[in-house]
């Protein structure tokens, strides 16, 4: 399917060195982003669906890069089916498995977490709830992971690896393994500050310098902050990137993202949700936390923008989160909502609103056009002007 997006007024880029692209339109063809910017008119002729944006802003969907996956489109932890699928709405293209620690039973010996591993990684392979992309699969370090075992689940493609819920003696015991995950391609991830789940463990900015993971995962706290005086430390003297989470501490999120933009580290700071837990579900998340550090912190909308989409791309090495000819076509529409006093998304996100989603386009495929059934309604009317295919993708207002 060839695929444009017309009449946008703001293309966020995802990229925080360059955040805004000239020009007003964005062409899909196959699930990858053909053109971007200003596009000649000839490129619409051959397109199967044209949206017309009515000047609303066009981002790339969001990656939330702290979701408590299991298996399918459900949580044990609030027993609720649809909760992805339902984030997809919230403009969440792509979510990332911050472990698959919530499975009931969860096993604990090596075989058992390497299987586990590697199963949620298979299964999210061929599964895409609402049209979402899932990273699945994230090997939980336990005492006995043998290097050759951590070696053994990255060949089967696992490719992701958590710290903080092992059943070790301290902290530091994780360091030997985040050495063999990195040594065999992973991205290493360590759950900080203080405990949240049995099984867990507090761990500081010290503990962070010491094991040197790619992730501070829930930086700000998941819920529960580490030491002020360790943001500075882990910011200084590392290069550990800061993922601050919806499901924390605000008060430390905003002193995090005020310490990155003076140590100018804004690009390893990431937007996330540390979601579902035992904070609950939360569809509209990532954009919360934007409308936090857009409003009360130090970051504009579209850098916001940028820390949910291109820098977690940047870190995890995805394809998505940028909108630039060649990669994934996975792209939302915002606009001011509704009611509201801001002109549009951007303006909405720094007054502290929540944009209307108006439009999710996943693998280069319309998801919803007009309406997400989480925001506000958005204040322009986005809409098919063309369509020579069997759905109609009428907009519901």
């Amino acid at each position: 399917m060839r695929l444009a997006l017309t009449n946008i007024g703001t293309i966020v880029s995802g990229l925080l060195q360059s955040p805004v692209l000239d020009g007003d339109t964005v062409v899909c063809e196959d699930g990858r982003i053909v053109a971007a910017g200003n596009v000649a008119a000839h490129a619409l002729k051959d397109c199967n669906l044209v949206i017309d944006a009515a000047g609303a802003v066009v981002a790339p969907g969001f990656i939330d890069s702290h979701v408590h996956i299991t298996f399918g489109d459900y949580t044990p932890r609030q027993q609720t089916v649809g909760y992805l699928e339902s984030y997809l709405h919230g403009g969440t293209t792509t979510s990332i498995s911050a472990s698959e620690v919530h499975v009931p039973g969860r096993p604990r010996d090596p075989e058992g977490v390497k299987a586990l591993a590697v199963a949620a990684h298979k299964c999210f392979l061929n599964y895409r709830p609402g049209g979402m992309t899932v990273h699945g699969g994230s090997l939980l370090l336990e005492p006995g992971l043998t290097a050759e075992d951590i070696a053994e689940t990255a060949r089967k493609g696992v490719w992701l690896a958590k710290a903080g819920f092992g059943a070790v003696a301290s902290a530091y015991d994780y360091k030997p393994m985040i050495d063999a995950a990195r040594a065999s391609g992973m991205i290493t991830t360590v759950h900080t500050g203080g405990s949240s789940i049995p099984g867990s463990g507090a761990i500081t900015g010290e503990h962070l310098l010491a094991l040197d993971p790619h992730v501070s995962f829930h930086v700000n706290g998941g819920p529960t902050a580490m030491p002020d005086a360790h943001f500075e430390m882990i910011i200084r003297e590392s290069g550990v990137v800061l993922q601050v989470c919806t499901a924390g501490n605000l008060r430390t999120t905003l002193l995090c993202a005020e310490l990155a933009a003076d140590y100018d580290a804004l690009d390893r700071l990431l937007i996330a949700t540390d979601t579902p837990t035992g904070s609950g579900i939360m569809p509209l998340g990532m954009l919360y936390t934007m409308s936090h550090l857009a409003s009360l912190g130090p970051l504009s909308p579209e850098q916001a923008i940028c820390a949910a989409t291109g820098s977690p791309a940047n870190v995890y090495r995805l394809s998505s989160g940028v909108i630039a000819p060649g990669r994934d076509a996975d792209l939302i529409i915002l606009d001011a909502p509704d009611g509201g006093t801001q002109r549009d998304a951007l303006a909405a996100l720094g007054h502290g609103d929540i944009p209307a989603v108006a439009c999710v386009v996943s693998a280069g495929e319309p998801r919803f056009i007009g309406r997400s059934r989480n925001t506000p309604a958005s204040a322009r009317t986005i809409a098919v002007s063309y369509c020579d295919l069997p759905h109609p993708f009428a907009a519901e207002r």
